[in-house]
């Protein structure tokens, strides 16, 4: 694999790509797949994770049975604004200590909201997984009236004593970053495999393919988006109290050996929110892959399933 990409190569699933500008002045690349009359599901990805995340097989499984699927880059990912402020050092992000001028998981939460303004959606279906799993319940929280029904994926509260990552995995996060696309996808390749789980071992032809993809249409400097993104997450603190307060019916889905994540993460979102489903499925890490993508569609498509008599959409 050559490690050059022509400055004037596009790649063919550009032509997919839409772009809001929010009032904020972010400009918010996302994707809409389905009917357009259909229910609404927001999808939310994680660290670092651009929207061609959510796999094709995942988001067809989800249109297909009448679901419109809406997929964003938060900000400092993909074709999303790259915010012009400097990322935190090593050592703010080793000791939680965030800059001053650090955004939030709110502010991440409210470019969400302001592009279901953009298209005009009242409400829909929300499912964020890792990071995005707690910009969705930070959408819970503080939009309620927007969210139909909220699945968090593998994701956590905020409290330092749950949810934390392995050493190992500290270590490899703070690894230096990659400059190149062959460096890039051999370090995806490696956190992956890290993270994925003992039941689902990695898929090297579809994790290369996807990360060549997330190299091409990564419009910034990816190293400097992911330090502000983690330092979102840290000065956002213990959100505890504010997941608590979600009322939408709410579905928490996590492995039971999980890397970056710990399972108890799952556990206290579960504990924090009332009347809460948990599901814990055997042998799955902190990845999505295709050979789960049915699996986790079903719990998903089950659980707003089950509240089809609630208005939602426009």
């Amino acid at each position: 694999m050559s490690d050059h990409i022509p400055a004037d190569h596009v790649p063919s699933d550009y032509v997919t790509d839409e772009f809001a500008t929010l009032r904020s002045g972010v400009r918010v690349c996302y994707r809409v797949d389905g009917a357009p009359d259909a229910p609404p599901i927001l999808l939310i990805a994680g660290l670092a994770e651009d929207l061609t995340t959510w796999s094709p097989r995942f988001v067809t499984s989800l249109v297909t049975v009448g679901y419109r699927v809406i997929r964003l880059d938060n900000r400092d990912c993909g074709r999303s604004t790259f915010i012009d402020a400097a990322p935190p050092n090593t050592l703010r992000q080793l000791f939680a200590r965030p800059r001053r001028d650090a955004y939030t998981l709110a502010d991440m939460a409210a470019d969400a909201v302001a592009l279901l303004d953009h298209l005009d959606i009242g409400a829909a279906h929300v499912v964020g997984r890792s990071m995005g799993g707690m910009i969705a319940q930070t959408i819970a929280a503080r939009y309620p009236e927007r969210v139909a029904t909220l699945t968090s994926l593998y994701s956590t509260t905020g409290d330092k004593k749950v949810g934390q990552p392995a050493t190992s995995t500290m270590l490899m996060l703070v690894s230096p970053p990659p400059k190149n696309r062959v460096q890039f996808v051999r370090e995806h390749l490696r956190m992956t495999a890290h993270l994925a789980g003992v039941g689902y071992p990695l898929d090297e032809v579809e994790e290369t393919a996807h990360a060549v993809t997330t190299w091409n249409r990564t419009d910034g400097d990816s190293a400097a988006g992911t330090a502000r993104q983690i330092q979102a997450i840290q000065a956002s603190g213990d959100r505890t109290a504010e997941v608590a307060t979600i009322t939408a019916p709410t579905l928490i889905v996590n492995g039971d050996r999980d890397l970056i994540v710990a399972p108890s993460g799952g556990e206290a979102t579960a504990a924090a929110i009332g009347d809460s489903r948990h599901i814990v499925v055997p042998g799955m890490g902190h990845h999505l892959p295709d050979a789960l993508a049915l699996t986790i569609a079903d719990h998903v498509v089950a659980h707003v399933g089950a509240t089809t008599g609630q208005e939602i959409g426009k």
